[in-house]
């Protein structure tokens, strides 16, 4: 299913929401796995390098805007609606934000030193390099579509 065809199964539903927008994209990182982990309730947080918006012009997220999370061939798996957005300096990230990212152990150890390999990647196309001070964009957030399912965590 594409991103519109799932929002029209979700307004379907949810008609109070038809007059909402919504921004649909990928995990920039092993997509598939993170949007399952998404679908299932066990990760409900991501984080992002807060200059690649500075950078790339984009606002930052905000509480309460959907998005819809696609898979490596850009079908949607999932609509989230977001929570919380609170920006951190990398080092200041707390382990809550760590665990709720669901990912490997879900430490805050782990979490570090996987955001620290993928940012210090990822600056790199912008000739920037990774900083324990640099900003990180952290975006709590609920699965709202389809219904969430009983996930043992």
């Amino acid at each position: 299913m594409n991103e519109k065809q799932m929002w029209q199964a979700f307004i379907t539903e949810q008609p109070a929401y038809k007059d909402e927008n919504y921004q649909a994209w990928q995990y920039g990182a092993i997509p598939d796995e993170l949007a399952q982990l998404t679908l299932s309730g066990i990760k409900t947080a991501t984080s992002s390098a807060h200059c690649l918006y500075e950078i790339e012009k984009e606002e930052l997220p905000k509480a309460g805007e959907w998005h819809i999370i696609l898979d490596s061939s850009d079908q949607a798996v999932c609509i989230i609606r977001l929570v919380t957005v609170t920006v951190y300096p990398f080092k200041d990230v707390p382990a809550e934000i760590a665990y709720q990212e669901g990912e490997g152990d879900r430490t805050l150890a782990y979490w570090r030193a996987v955001h620290q390999r993928f940012f210090t990647d990822l600056l790199v196309d912008y000739d920037l390099s990774f900083s324990e001070e640099m900003l990180v964009v952290c975006e709590q957030f609920e699965c709202v579509y389809p219904a969430k399912r009983e996930v043992n965590r």
